[in-house]
């Protein structure tokens, strides 16, 4: 993790070193990551019931026209702001964020008043899940390595909901999510079979490929 003021390449706070290459760029969409991070549908549904609840017990209590129009008014513009924030709020989350897969790790550029980049090398990640929703947007949860200590209030709304221990980083509401995830398993198995030809202690991590499931699985050693 690391704060920035410049930014010779965008989303990243340096140049790549020789050998390393962007495979993908891309932003969270908006609107899902407002319905999604922000639950701002369920917020709105909330506001109606309680307008519903609010117009019954008025007109239950004999209230005249103007005065429950007059309470509808004010929970409206209550609504309205509320529903208002959280939106922008998104918005400027969406519009600030940038995600970039290259073929050594992935590096997250977060935060509106206060922008850092979240360094995730391949050697950290230890598996990756897909979720795909019916827009097309999808979720791409990152399992980390144990030593890898990430901060689930600094990462939000970035990481896999209700996940705090291991906190996992997310890319989230991510346009084309299952064409994201293709790149994503691609450059983890490259990755994962030019560590197989380095010595070391450990055998490198294999990567398994399955509907909804990029998971990298340590090769038992004879």
């Amino acid at each position: 993790m690391r704060e920035y003021d410049f930014e010779p390449v965008r989303g990243l706070p340096e140049q790549l070193p020789p050998g390393e290459e962007v495979l993908w760029q891309g932003q969270p969409r908006w609107g899902a990551l407002a319905r999604r991070a922000f639950h701002v549908r369920k917020i709105a549904i909330y506001f109606v019931v309680l307008e519903v609840l609010a117009i019954a017990v008025d007109w239950s209590d004999g209230l005249s026209m103007a005065s429950v129009l007059s309470g509808l008014t004010w929970m409206l513009l209550l609504a309205g702001i509320s529903i208002g924030a959280l939106a922008l709020l998104a918005w400027a989350m969406a519009r600030t964020t940038i995600y970039t897969i290259t073929n050594q790790r992935i590096v997250m550029r977060i935060g509106v008043a206060l922008p850092m980049m979240m360094n995730l090398p391949f050697k950290q990640i230890r598996s990756a899940d897909l979720r795909v929703y019916e827009d097309g947007t999808g979720d791409i949860p990152l399992l980390l390595a144990q030593s890898a200590k990430p901060s689930y209030m600094i990462f939000w709304p970035h990481a896999r909901p209700w996940h705090f221990s291991p906190t996992q980083p997310m890319l989230r509401t991510i346009p084309d999510a299952a064409e994201v995830a293709k790149i994503l398993a691609g450059a983890l198995e490259a990755y994962a079979e030019e560590s197989d030809q380095e010595p070391q202690d450990e055998a490198a991590p294999r990567v398994v490929q399955t509907e909804s499931r990029l998971a990298p699985e340590s090769e038992s050693v004879s």
